[in-house]
């Protein structure tokens, strides 16, 4: 095994292709958990225009690429999974049946360990040092649109029927309600990232689009139409005017959803709820096989959800005092957050008080 690593500017139009093509391949032989568009090299490289310590591994046998390792690397080499915070994929890109040594892998990429929060499944040398698996709630839309909300009705019945129903009734009382399913207007991308940021604050979160990288990274990935990877805002508009959004990757086979988000005014006829509806219905006629809606349990995924997929968290290391030093740091903070998300006796306390947070930043 060859290994050569790179900076995101370095890797040449062969190997990003090749990169392409492996994902492609995966899919093809039973991988789609490698389709998804978090790990496609436009990622990489949208991340690495925006933060620093981006490096890309490529991994040789024979002279020809077998898998492609893109990773965040600090001075003093400690490596984080790409985008660590807003990714919802991880891992190693291969071609079918390659096997790699975990910790020779470190070794030639100059870590002593590898943080991962959405390592995905079939990753068995990185999984050995997981701490936790969490479910990542999916919509199939393979069979079609038609298919999918006849699933729906038979699962969630009023759901189902009441989410058609409030769209119905926005459309009387707003004027109209029109779906688009990949809008191009900017302005309508910086509608959605103020009603995302009002939401982080109201709900007393941490507003990720007040950090200057992550705002920089939509942007750029808004922009991103290579087929393996694009930017995609789907919006729902009420006369004439949007009143719920979301923006999401998209590779050949997988939507991975977002950053959604809703004008508050119109709550009370949950427009987001809609607005997903409609997002598997555009998913299915551009050929979609499903849609990713993201770690972590909710009412609504629940309720959408045709299946589940499996992420997991956690680090492989070598052994290496700073290692250890991370490890020791990191793994107490992991396990508070987790117990408290997992035991509602637990979570809705803490919600509540998030949310009175919000309600006190409002009022300064």
């Amino acid at each position: 095994m060859e290994v050569s690593v790179h900076r995101p500017g370095e890797l040449t139009a062969a190997d990003r292709a090749a990169w392409s093509a492996m994902q492609a391949r995966a899919v093809e032989d039973g991988a789609p958990q490698l389709g998804n568009p978090f790990l496609a090299p436009e990622f990489a490289l949208a991340v690495g225009r925006c933060r620093r310590g981006v490096r890309i591994a490529v991994v040789r046998e024979e002279g020809a690429p077998a898998a492609f390792f893109p990773f965040q690397r600090s001075a003093f080499g400690i490596g984080r999974a790409i985008g660590l915070g807003v990714s919802d994929a991880q891992g190693l890109v291969h071609r079918p049946g390659f096997q790699w040594d975990a910790k020779e892998l470190l070794t030639a990429c100059g870590l002593s360990l590898w943080e991962f929060d959405h390592l995905v499944e079939g990753q068995k040398p990185f999984e050995e040092g997981a701490v936790g698996a969490f479910p990542s709630p999916v919509i199939d839309v393979e069979q079609g649109f038609d298919s999918y909300l006849a699933a729906l009705r038979k699962q969630s019945p009023k759901f189902t029927r009441t989410t058609l129903a409030k769209e119905r009734r926005l459309g009387r009382d707003a004027g109209g309600v029109r779906y688009v399913h990949d809008e191009r207007d900017p302005a309508v991308l910086r509608t959605l990232i103020g009603w995302k940021s009002a939401q982080y604050r109201r709900t007393g979160r941490s507003d990720r689009f007040a950090r200057p990288w992550i705002s920089r990274l939509v942007e750029q990935l808004f922009h991103t139409r290579a087929e393996a990877c694009g930017g995609l805002l789907s919006v729902l508009y009420a006369g004439g005017r949007p009143v719920a959004a979301h923006f999401g990757l998209r590779s050949r086979t997988v939507l991975a959803c977002w950053f959604p988000a809703y004008d508050p005014v119109f709550a009370k006829y949950s427009p987001g709820l809609v607005l997903h509806v409609r997002m598997a219905e555009g998913a299915a006629a551009a050929g979609l096989a499903y849609l990713d809606l993201g770690r972590g349990g909710k009412a609504y995924k629940d309720s959408l959800k045709t299946r589940e997929l499996a992420v997991t968290e956690g680090w492989v290391m070598r052994r290496h005092p700073v290692a250890l030093g991370h490890k020791a740091r990191r793994a107490p903070v992991r396990a508070l957050r987790n117990t408290v998300v997992a035991r509602p006796q637990l979570f809705e306390p803490a919600d509540r008080l998030l949310k009175q947070v919000g309600r006190l930043r409002r009022s300064i």
